[in-house]
């Protein structure tokens, strides 16, 4: 009986030695969990600091040459700079100049020149290279008018593929996995085409031939061969939608001591691709805003503006059409449309948060009206981006409701000096939108 006793209390002894070892192991494996966890998040949260802090980084800074000027980016990093020569090399010792990024830095270059700022975390960790560069001060005239603009496409834009029925009742799609949206054919068999007239003339008269088409994809030329098809009316087609032009109503930003303008702050994109469309001429007219369709939430409006393509009524020429904006060259019509003062331009390290001014024309002649500019993307990938603004004054609010379609390329006005211009609005919250740095559009 005792020996039994025994032997019960030795097994028990033996299941709870067992039952804690294994809450010994499980707590081990709870603390180890729970240490890898913290960590986890605590890298996840150093890795999340590490990009924040890495897009405050602008990737270009421009300053002036012959001025002394301020830098104080605000950010807890380090930077060398050196001067980069034509052959790449620097004239100035490896990382003789380092500055505290932290800290209020004053700078004069001496002359129009390029520098390298390799930036460092605490002093050692490489983060990213940012390009210095000096530039000449400038003027621009202020202009805020309604333009209506006209621009060629180089060669011919594809919109789309699609089908159709043939003569003998089959569904055709001849280009269907040949070409693509935002291909432009430059010719057809050897030979270039003007215009889509031309192009779909010269495939009616093909008589079902293989034809040759040289187009342009991704900045590469190919040629790629297509059959045309008769559709239920005879006519050959190769089932393509194309375009070869585009048009529509912008603002003209401003007018340089040259002669040459900037404007929309945007490029000219096809509506139905997005694509940037490669233009090979284009000009301005001069045009009237005869209605305004007022933005509310979710509901983007728009000027409708009247345009007479008459030679008479020209503004300019249109020279390129880029994602800054489209540029050119202005008649004496264009350079009497304003009696503004030109004003200097503002970097972008000096725009401020606060009060500024949009100039653009909702009624008979351009007005400033008031705006706040809420944010400033030193960093932005987005070139048209920059600058986030909202408009507080009241009577632009009753006008517009805030940005509307047409307002593109409006001027940004702060302490007298250029800083931007208007490019998109936020659909579901018309009076705030973006801009674009003058130092963006005055680069192209």
């Amino acid at each position: 009986m005792e020996k039994d006793i025994k032997k019960e209390a030795g097994q028990d002894i033996v299941i709870l030695l067992s039952q804690w070892k294994k809450r010994k192991k499980r707590l081990k494996i709870y603390r180890i969990s729970l240490c890898l966890a913290i960590l986890a998040g605590c890298l996840t949260l150093a890795g999340m600091g590490y990009q924040k802090l890495y897009e405050r980084i602008p990737s270009v800074i421009r300053i002036r040459a012959g001025a002394e000027q301020s830098l104080d980016l605000h950010l807890p990093l380090s930077g060398a700079i050196v001067s980069v020569s034509e052959q790449g090399q620097s004239n100035i010792p490896r990382e003789a100049i380092t500055i505290d990024l932290n800290r209020q830095v004053t700078i004069k270059p001496g002359s129009q020149e390029e520098y390298r700022m390799k930036v460092k975390l605490f002093g050692f960790l490489p983060m990213k290279q940012v390009g210095i560069q000096v530039i000449q001060d400038q003027e621009l005239v202020p202009v805020g008018v309604p333009v209506g603009i006209y621009v060629k496409t180089d060669g011919i834009l594809v919109i789309g593929t699609g089908e159709f029925t043939g003569s003998d009742g089959v569904t055709y799609s001849p280009s269907q996995y040949i070409l693509r949206s935002g291909d432009y054919i430059l010719a057809l068999n050897g030979e270039p085409v003007s215009d889509k007239d031309d192009f779909m003339a010269r495939i009616r008269a093909c008589d079902g031939s293989e034809q040759v088409l040289t187009i342009e994809r991704d900045g590469e030329n190919m040629d790629l061969k297509v059959i045309p098809r008769k559709n239920e009316n005879g006519e050959y087609k190769l089932g393509v939608w194309i375009r070869d032009n585009a048009q529509g109503v912008g603002t003209m930003t401003f007018i340089d001591g040259d002669g040459n303008f900037g404007a929309l702050g945007h490029g000219i994109t096809d509506v139905d691709t997005s694509t940037l469309m490669d233009t090979d001429e284009g000009a301005l007219y001069q045009t009237e805003i005869i209605a305004i369709k007022k933005g509310t939430s979710g509901d983007p409006g728009e000027m409708t503006g009247m345009i007479i393509y008459s030679e008479d009524r020209v503004l300019g020429e249109i020279t390129d059409n880029s994602v800054q904006g489209i540029f050119g060259s202005c008649n004496r019509k264009a350079l009497e449309l304003t009696e503004a003062d030109p004003l200097p331009i503002a970097l972008k390290q000096e725009i401020a948060l606060g009060p500024a001014q949009i100039l653009c024309t909702v009624e008979e002649e351009p007005e400033y009206y008031d705006v706040e500019i809420t944010a400033v993307h030193l960093d932005h990938d987005n070139v048209n981006r920059g600058i986030e603004l909202k408009v507080t004054d009241p009577e632009l609010l009753g006008l517009t409701g805030g940005i509307i379609q047409g307002m593109s390329g409006a001027p940004i006005i702060q302490n007298d000096k250029f800083v931007g211009a208007v490019t998109h609005v936020l659909v579901n919250s018309p009076e705030k939108g973006y801009g674009i740095f003058i130092e963006n559009m005055i680069e192209h």
